[in-house]
């Protein structure tokens, strides 16, 4: 991607690969990593060298379609460790004050932001406006208006914004959703998620509002918020959330400890789900229709994932989801691939209205109404 002449010979071989970039089968992902690759790669910059930034980055050595070449963080020594570990130059290292000169960096294509919530929403819009793709961790903001704002400014900018959402090329996610669409469950009926750990360092960024924008919602919660979505393949109409706290010393005001809610579908199907900072041992998902069921713990965590339905065990393949996720993306920016499931700015925004909605519902008592 040296010249843009350069970049529309290899698009044209990229397109040619993408089939095996359809993560559904043992088979498929098996050829993709086996297999050589000569097509484009997408050049990224991680900012936020923290512990995900770093699963990141590790991840990445092993993707062939998207590679390591810059970083952006506020700590120097981080950023001599990062250069001397994964050979990125001096000329691709930035500070959160001075990153907007990649505007002028023709070595880096996009970055990706793995910062605390808060800042996601003046990270990305300032990105975008120096022209880099954008690819934003979850929640991409703290509520749904700064979320809108995001995506206004990426449409502006003219560069895709996506949101790391892992699960939405998980093999064994992806079968169930494919039997789903097949009709294999039936009619689907309900849904359950837990998403829970107890939390350690009550100093840590996740506990402070001004940094999170809340607390096991925003950090936990949405991976059974978005899982209830892409399980049963439809978007919520409604809202009712309960929320119990029993430290409120270690989870202020604003933070959330304990959040139980439910989701009412189109379809007819409900969703019971919790979201936990003081419970260990839930990451459990589970699918009912009137002909089968499914049912994946560990359902989100970094894998590999496990699970069964009523046709047997899930035996799909395990490869390291932000490898997967990182060539998955690079596919979606180079060459215009259409995700099983999406992974853009909209998809993320319709999870922030889910808990802007959730939040108010734990506030009034109330039944919510969503429009997605």
């Amino acid at each position: 991607m040296n010249t843009r002449r350069d970049f529309l010979q290899k698009f044209t071989f990229s397109a040619l690969a993408l089939p095996l970039l359809s993560f559904t089968s043992s088979e498929t992902i098996a050829n993709f990593y086996k297999e050589p690759y000569e097509g484009p790669v997408l050049r990224v910059a991680i900012m936020g060298l923290g512990s995900y930034g770093t699963r990141v980055a590790e991840a990445m050595q092993s993707c062939k379609m998207a590679k390591l070449v810059g970083v952006i963080s506020g700590t120097p020594s981080k950023i001599t460790d990062w250069q001397a570990k994964y050979n990125i130059p001096a000329k691709n290292c930035y500070n959160y004050e001075n990153f907007d000169a990649i505007k002028n960096n023709k070595d880096i294509d996009a970055v990706y932001v793995i910062t605390p919530n808060s800042l996601h929403h003046d990270q990305v819009i300032r990105i975008a406006k120096a022209g880099k793709q954008v690819i934003c961790e979850k929640p991409m903001a703290i509520n749904a208006k700064e979320g809108q704002e995001m995506i206004d400014a990426c449409t502006k900018a003219k560069v895709k914004l996506l949101v790391g959402y892992r699960m939405h090329f998980e093999p064994n996610t992806l079968e169930v959703i494919r039997m789903r669409n097949e009709g294999e469950f039936g009619k689907v009926l309900f849904f359950q998620g837990l998403s829970g750990f107890r939390i350690g360092d009550p100093t840590q960024w996740r506990l402070n509002k001004q940094l999170s924008g809340g607390g096991s919602m925003m950090d936990i919660g949405i991976y059974s918020i978005n899982g209830a979505r892409y399980m049963i393949g439809e978007d919520p109409i409604w809202v009712t959330a309960q929320e119990t706290k029993t430290d409120p010393v270690k989870f202020k005001e604003g933070v959330d400890e304990t959040i139980q809610f439910q989701l009412g579908f189109p379809g007819g199907a409900v969703a019971s789900c919790l979201s936990t900072y003081s419970m260990s041992n839930l990451d459990r998902f589970f699918l009912n229709g009137d002909k089968g069921f499914a049912e994946m713990q560990p359902s989100t965590g970094y894998g590999p994932i496990k699970g069964r339905t009523h046709k047997g065990e899930l035996t799909q393949p395990h490869v390291t989801h932000q490898t997967v996720q990182m060539d998955e993306m690079a596919a979606i920016i180079l060459s215009g691939k259409t995700p099983i499931v999406a992974v853009d700015g909209q998809e993320a925004l319709k999870d922030l209205k889910i808990i802007d909605a959730i939040y108010l519902a734990v506030k009034t008592g109330q039944k919510v109404q969503l429009k997605l």
